[in-house]
């Protein structure tokens, strides 16, 4: 049942929301979920303003706020507290009433209704975090800022339909809201009518977004229902896989596009490069002296989508609504529109050239490349980037290689989750062992693709992008390592850059332990004071000693900051909580964190300058000094070895003959033409220890992929037992290999020294560590029958401690 899934996801998010004493706050569940919206495009970044605030009487309550990037949107996160609390009874989860929901929505709205109209001014202590929130609302610069106000109601509870037998997953829409004020800007009196728009993100919402693995949410945008508006088209082509639509847009349907949707509108290459801010200056002047002319002058927009709804009357073609609805081309046009309206333009008279391409029975895949064609051919008016912002890059795939083959001086693998869902996925169908698994990469050794990007580009000179988070930060990662960025050299994507990567993590993770979060915190700026210390750092281990850098190495090889290092970093990061509020020229400190004018003000202020003058802070620059130039070739090696093959064939092995035969025998006709065989083939090669195709490999993993969006509970009714001896090899030959390269020995050698323990130990078969040495020498992996043979000291040594 779908249902009990998202009660076992629950379970797995309340997990990950506990901290070192197994407590669960609200804001630890908030940071867990923001990722997830993220990745469908609801926020443009994952950061979000703490501001929490409840007042039982007044029945109001906000955990935390964020700014769209184009400024004109609030958003308030409000967490239904007993859907976090453990002890609330699962069968009281299930939410059936709207009115259950709409109670949590209507204590978000009132504090706004209460904020804009300076009701709560007077309630609020100064040092409270929701203070610059409510201030900055009752001002005319707040209401000039806001046009829409986007509740999101983060609820881990399942909502459901009990019509049936079963309890059945149902989705709920929540109808727009309004909040009418008035302000008074100089001596003028102005009447605001704020939209607020209610968002529900339940259990169902966050299993689909997992489930999708990160895929875009479908945006439909119903231009009848929603607009009062259906767009005449005439068709220009109708190909196999696409179909064209050539329309004129009244520039009023496009600025309530924009008001309503804002940057979900555009195809994220567009929309991470556009400066929203800055109102294109010809656009706005054609807007302001020559509003008919317009669509001769301007390029129009190019939009795609994957289904359309079409009314065909009087001979005429109108177009009701689009699916999957994004602006590949005309961002700017449309961002430009939207805020000159809202300068007090007239754009009554504009009208906007569209083409529309539907893709015809599209998958994801298909569908991205689609998008990047047009986006890459269409005439831009504003120059986009080609990079590839797929999880699929080839910079991620081979990230994904090393965190899969490297081991930590300690003896400890990270994951790498470069599809959202990936890890979920293996614990889904570890079935009772994924305990195992969960101990093998604790939650401090995984990370996804958007957490990579925040971390690499924390260590450089950008704190106020690192701040701004999201795609943005994405991009620029992408950029850096592709060559595409400013540097324009890529990086090689190997054992040092990865080595490297990790001591970032470590840095940054260890540094938000210390800031602390909630009253024991150091304050309440952590996502802006640890990007602003690591980049001081940075700074004066690198620019300021000239023929040195920070050697990040030393981080990897401790797999920790040392003492020295955390005393030094807690209090520079004491020292930038107050800087922040010093230099920042606005009372929302996290906001105005975001912009570069601060950075250039802290960066060269004489506190830093100070601080990094100190006798402590030259001892650590030069404990953490290396030279600049240092060769880096003893790890060349083994760079090029990728064990994601051989590492994926024995999980598959793990699995045993039995599991892939039991799921053969539950699905049945549930196999489609072919899948059968190959199914057969992969149980014959795992009763006689072989070695998997990659074809096979990818089928499998298709295959179970499929079984957990469909029919996940298939995986609590397969019985069987593990075999760990093939996982436990080859980790024990990962480690030696990593050993090997650690250390400069010839991997051969390494390997013969083995044989011969093995030999000592009587063990079968010891002459295969010889083999695999000789295998791995030639950076070629060694064969599942090695890993067979090599099992027997392996399970004897292992079972000896």
């Amino acid at each position: 049942m779908v249902v009990d899934e998202y009660l076992k996801y629950r379970r797995d998010l309340l997990e990950e929301s506990k901290d070192e004493d197994g407590f669960i706050s609200e804001s630890a569940f908030l940071s867990i979920v923001l990722p997830s919206m993220l990745e469908v495009k609801l926020v443009d970044s994952e950061d979000s303003h703490d501001s929490y605030y409840t007042h039982e009487a007044e029945k109001l309550k906000i955990n935390a706020y964020a700014v769209n990037e184009s400024g004109e949107r609030l958003q308030l996160f409000i967490v239904n507290e007993d859907s976090v609390n453990p002890g609330t009874p699962e069968s009281a989860l299930l939410i059936s009433q709207k009115a259950y929901y709409e109670n949590h929505f209507s204590r978000a709205t009132r504090f706004v209704n209460r904020a804009v109209k300076g009701y709560l001014n007077d309630e609020i202590q100064d040092s409270s975090p929701v203070k610059a929130l409510i201030s900055h609302l009752a001002t005319s610069e707040g209401a000039d800022q806001f046009d829409v106000v986007e509740i999101f109601l983060l609820s881990a509870t399942p909502t459901v339909s009990f019509r049936g037998s079963e309890p059945e997953p149902r989705r709920m829409e929540f109808e727009d809201d309004k909040i009418t004020f008035s302000y008074t800007k100089g001596r003028e009196k102005f009447k605001k009518e704020l939209l607020v728009i209610r968002r529900l993100i339940d259990l169902n919402f966050l299993y689909n977004v997992l489930i999708s693995q990160g895929n875009r949410e479908e945006l439909v945008i119903d231009f009848k229902e929603t607009f009062d508006y259906r767009i005449e088209a005439i068709k220009a082509a109708d190909e196999n896989n696409f179909e064209s639509y050539l329309c004129v847009l009244p520039a009023a349907i496009l600025a309530d596009l924009y008001k309503r949707y804002s940057s979900r509108l555009l195809e994220k290459n567009v929309r991470s490069f556009l400066q929203f801010r800055g109102v294109n200056k010809g656009i706005k002047e054609t807007i302001r002296k020559n509003p008919e002319k317009f669509i001769a002058y301007n390029n129009g927009l190019t939009i795609t989508s994957t289904g359309k709804e079409i009314i065909e009357e009087n001979g005429k073609t109108y177009i009701k609504s689009l699916s999957n609805f994004q602006i590949v081309n005309g961002g700017q046009t449309t961002a430009t529109i939207y805020f000159s309206r809202k300068e007090g333009l007239d754009v009554s008279k504009v009208r906007v050239m569209a083409k529309i391409n539907v893709a015809k029975e599209a998958t994801e895949d298909e569908l991205e490349d689609l998008i990047s064609n047009i986006s890459t051919f269409s005439n831009a008016q504003s120059r986009v980037s080609k990079v590839d912002l797929r999880s699929r890059s080839t910079q991620l795939v081979k990230l994904k290689a090393l965190s899969d083959s490297i081991v930590t001086p300690k003896g400890n693998k990270w994951f790498f989750e470069r599809a959202k869902g990936e890890f979920n996925t293996i614990l889904r169908i570890a079935g009772s062992n994924h305990n195992r698994i969960r101990k093998e990469y604790p939650p401090e050794r995984r990370f996804s693709k958007e957490q990579l990007a925040k971390y690499y580009s924390t260590w450089g000179d950008q704190p106020y992008m690192v701040k701004k988070g999201g795609e943005k930060v994405f991009r620029y990662f992408i950029e850096q390592i592709t060559g595409e960025g400013r540097n324009k050299k890529a990086a090689e994507i190997d054992r040092e850059f990865y080595e490297d990567l990790i001591s970032r993590i470590i840095l940054f993770r260890r540094l938000e332990q210390l800031y602390g979060q909630g009253p024991n915190s150091m304050g309440q700026l952590r996502s802006a004071v640890i990007p602003y210390s690591v980049s001081v750092l940075f700074q004066y281990s690198g620019q300021h000693r000239k023929g040195t850098r920070f050697n990040l190495s030393k981080i990897w090889s401790q797999e920790g900051l040392g003492d020295n290092l955390e005393s030094f970093m807690k209090e520079l990061m004491v020292l930038m909580n107050g800087l922040i509020k010093r230099y920042s020229k606005s009372d929302d400190f996290g906001e105005y964190s975001k912009k570069q004018e601060l950075w250039d003000s802290i960066k060269n202020c004489a506190e830093i300058k100070t601080f990094m003058a100190s006798d402590n802070a030259s001892k650590i620059l030069e404990e953490f000094a290396i030279a600049d130039k240092i060769p880096v070739s003893r790890k060349k090696e083994a760079a090029d070895i990728d064990f994601t093959l051989l590492i994926e064939s024995v999980r598959i092995h793990r699995n045993t003959a039995d599991f892939y035969r039991a799921i053969r025998s539950k699905i049945g006709d549930g196999l489609k033409p072919g899948e059968a065989n190959r199914l057969s083939s992969i149980i014959s090669k795992l009763e006689n220890a072989r070695d998997l195709e990659e074809e096979e490999i990818l089928f499998e993993s298709r295959l179970l992929n499929r079984l957990r969006k469909e029919t996940p509970e298939i995986f609590d009714q397969v019985a069987y037992q593990p075999s760990d001896d093939f996982k436990v090899t080859l980790d024990f030959i990962i480690r030696e290999y990593n050993k090997a390269v650690s250390a400069s020995k010839r991997l051969d050698d390494h390997f013969n020294n083995i044989a011969e323990l093995a030999q000592a130990r009587k063990a079968s078969y010891y002459s295969s560590f010889r083999e695999i040495g000789k295998i791995l020498t030639n950076r070629n992996l060694p064969t599942i029958e090695l890993i067979s043979a090599a099992s027997d000291y392996v399970m004897r040594i292992t079972s000896a401690k």
